[in-house]
């Protein structure tokens, strides 16, 4: 079969013909019929995260963001059958441990995160197999097709479990959205859908007018202000945001965000840092103290969340469809990943050829 395979990482993905997986007992093996391409993989590609022991070897087959077909299943495999039709979260459980039996997977002792570990190869392929089959793979409802499943894959259901779950988000909130790539226009559209008011910040025009299309009732562009945080302390009437989120990653944007909140606001950490960073920010701790600020860090989102998300899509309140920038070849996903390097991408691009 086809799939994408790093050879020297920030080196052009090369596109190879490697063996089919055979599903081992508590597997299945899942044809894809999409798959989005994430900043995740290209922090992957580029070889960062060594510093946390995440870094992916060359010759992983990234990919995390899938939808598809059951193509062949395990011989230990209870609910699941040829034919049906998954997706499966990025953050693959054991389903035993303590996490897992409190349905907070997403926090699984033993992750093996699809396509970002040497155990779990991706979804930048014809087919991958998936561990725990019975616990990790969702059965896609009816209404939800491949390529809108594959847009909700990580970013959108990160930034859903983000601000619904982990900053416990009320109608009314002001919400600043550091960084307008897929998770930070995914958590545009999901605050205001559930009656939030978003804030988008980002240096591109591009990307804060696609904010402002999926609900952003004020931007800023960080390039055309000395302090992003205090404009948005000005747009917010001098209290400050109540939630604020980095969907990027760098020192800047988790700066902002902390800064831009107001008293008892909420930080939420959803971008992970690069090799300039290496998982370490300096934070102006004794604000945060005086002011009682919180700091979340989100991962991913609990399985049991999923029927949540697939009910407010099924009633059209949210439409992660929206978020989808472009759907491509496998054959462009190198070009596509490595355009990821100027940040200039806008929406989330899927695969949906392979």
């Amino acid at each position: 079969m086809r799939a994408a395979v790093i050879q020297e990482h920030g080196e052009p993905l090369e596109i190879e013909d490697v063996s089919y997986p055979e599903p081992a007992p508590d597997q299945v093996v899942v044809e894809t019929e999409a798959c989005g391409v994430c900043r995740s993989d290209w922090h992957a590609w580029q070889g960062d995260w060594n510093w946390i022991g995440a870094g992916v070897p060359e010759g992983q087959i990234l990919g995390h963001e899938p939808a598809g077909i059951v193509s062949a299943v395990g011989d230990d495999v209870e609910t699941l059958a040829e034919g049906d039709r998954v997706a499966v979260p990025f953050h693959l459980g054991d389903g035993t441990c303590p996490h897992c039996r409190e349905g907070r997977a997403n926090n699984c002792e033993t992750v093996l995160p699809l396509g970002l570990s040497e155990y779990s190869q991706g979804a930048f392929a014809e087919a991958f197999a998936v561990r725990e089959a019975d616990f990790n793979c969702v059965k896609l409802p009816d209404e939800v097709d491949f390529t809108e499943m594959a847009g909700l894959g990580c970013r959108f259901m990160t930034a859903y479990h983000a601000l619904a779950d982990r900053a416990d988000l009320r109608p009314g909130d002001w919400v600043a959205v550091h960084g307008c790539g897929g998770v930070g226009l995914s958590a545009i559209h999901i605050a205001q859908a559930l009656g939030a008011h978003p804030i988008a910040v980002d240096v591109l025009d591009s990307k804060l007018e696609r904010a402002e299309e999926l609900g952003a009732v004020e931007t800023v562009n960080g390039s055309k202000v000395d302090d992003a945080a205090y404009e948005i302390k000005g747009i917010t009437g001098g209290s400050g945001a109540d939630v604020s989120i980095d969907a990027l990653g760098i020192a800047e944007t988790c700066q902002n965000s902390v800064n831009s909140l107001g008293t008892r606001g909420s930080h939420v950490q959803v971008g992970l840092t690069t090799g300039e960073e290496q998982g370490q920010i300096e934070l102006p701790v004794d604000v945060m103290t005086m002011q009682e600020i919180d700091f979340h860090g989100s991962f991913g989102m609990p399985l049991v969340r999923y029927e949540e998300l697939f009910r407010l899509i099924a009633k059209g309140t949210l439409e992660p469809g929206k978020i989808i920038g472009e759907t491509l070849s496998l054959d462009e996903l190198p070009e596509t990943l490595a355009s990821m390097d100027d940040y200039e991408t806008v929406g989330i691009p899927v695969i949906t050829e392979f």
